[in-house]
């Protein structure tokens, strides 16, 4: 039979693990969007920090590149998914004609940017 301060030795040992998880998937998406930024402004564009205050579930950056060349990017760990508002956020973007990513793993980096950079712009009338 387990005594209390064995429930509470397990229950310290859970806790520990599931932060420890936790840090080790922000630190591995800070790095993704780290990878992310400086591929950007080796293009010579900017990938801004996207807040909106009045607005949950924005993707996290704002892609600019000359020419009016521009993009959305949700940064997630590896193997996350968008949440149900991100999701959300992500379609009404699209139906205002923007191109939304979501972006898990820095080898996708260079292959979204080339889309960015590619991707053909209607003229403004």
């Amino acid at each position: 039979m387990c005594t209390y301060n064995t429930y509470i030795h397990i229950y310290r040992i859970l806790l520990f693990t599931c932060l420890t998880r936790r840090k080790d998937h922000q630190m591995q998406e800070k790095l993704i969007e780290k990878h992310l930024v400086l591929a950007v402004k080796k293009r010579e564009g900017l990938a801004l920090k996207f807040v909106s205050p009045g607005m949950s579930g924005v993707p996290d950056r704002l892609i600019l590149f000359p020419g009016r060349r521009l993009a959305f990017i949700e940064v997630k760990a590896p193997g996350e998914q968008m949440r149900p508002l991100q999701k959300k956020r992500k379609k009404q973007l699209e139906a205002l004609g923007f191109n939304v990513y979501c972006l898990d793993d820095t080898k996708m980096i260079e292959g979204m940017l080339d889309e960015i950079c590619t991707t053909r712009i209607p003229e403004i009338r």
